[in-house]
């Protein structure tokens, strides 16, 4: 596996991608962004970690013990690197296991966030569209989890009224506030992000509530992240 080390945008922070695949993407940051922190917030666990950005994002903002879950091999060692070439090993664990092994690792009902950059495409073996390369392929694809996956991973471990985060395509919406119902997460803040107020927007961020109220719904102002130089604090 050739990687290379790079710098985590303007967290003053390494990382350790591969030279061709698994690079972190604008998507992360924003998620980590997104997060609301908690002087009581304790346990954060990020699914589909990815060589980690989401957790050492967080690191800066916060003094939790973040768990990140990566289901590929390859791609798990990668997050090992980083948080131990930012020596954070202490603060953040990488788990190389999937969804439903995380009662394994962490009780249920003892995480006070959870954050998620999921694969974006449903899975269709038959679609010429599925890349190749397997491990591109799972990470752009719901071939190893679904939304729902997500959904209930997400409620056996969070604590009640505690807050799960998801950043997504657009063209999905519909199908994560369904699936989020359905398990009784409830809506409390939505934001969409543009390049460009002319074109479509490019993704949302969504945060949800496990048996939270109805009726506190806030849809937050557009992002144009092409009106930023810098993506660090942009929600503050």
């Amino acid at each position: 596996m050739e990687s290379v080390i790079n710098d985590l945008y303007d967290y003053g922070l390494k990382i350790y991608q591969m030279e061709d695949k698994f690079k972190f993407s604008l998507d992360s940051i924003l998620l980590a962004e997104f997060v609301e922190l908690k002087q009581n917030t304790k346990h954060i666990v990020d699914f589909c970690t990815g060589n980690a950005p989401v957790p050492l994002i967080l690191s800066t903002k916060t003094k939790a013990h973040i768990y990140g879950f990566e289901i590929q091999s390859k791609i798990s060692k990668l997050a090992s690197l980083s948080v131990r070439e930012n020596s954070l090993d202490s603060q953040i664990s990488i788990v190389n296991a999937n969804f439903s092994d995380v009662l394994e690792y962490v009780l249920p009902e003892s995480i006070d966030a959870v954050t998620c950059n999921p694969p974006y495409f449903k899975y269709d073996k038959n679609s010429s569209l599925i890349n190749d390369d397997e491990e591109k392929a799972i990470a752009r694809h719901e071939i190893t989890m679904t939304l729902e996956d997500i959904m209930v991973a997400a409620k056996y471990i969070l604590k009640n009224k505690a807050p799960l985060y998801i950043v997504h395509r657009c063209d999905r919406l519909d199908e994560i506030l369904s699936c989020l119902e359905k398990y009784n997460f409830k809506i409390k803040k939505l934001q969409f992000i543009y390049a460009g107020y002319d074109k479509e927007a490019i993704m949302v961020l969504v945060k949800a509530t496990k048996n939270g109220k109805s009726g506190s719904l806030k849809v937050l102002p557009p992002i144009n992240v092409l009106k930023h130089r810098t993506y660090k604090g942009i929600f503050e």
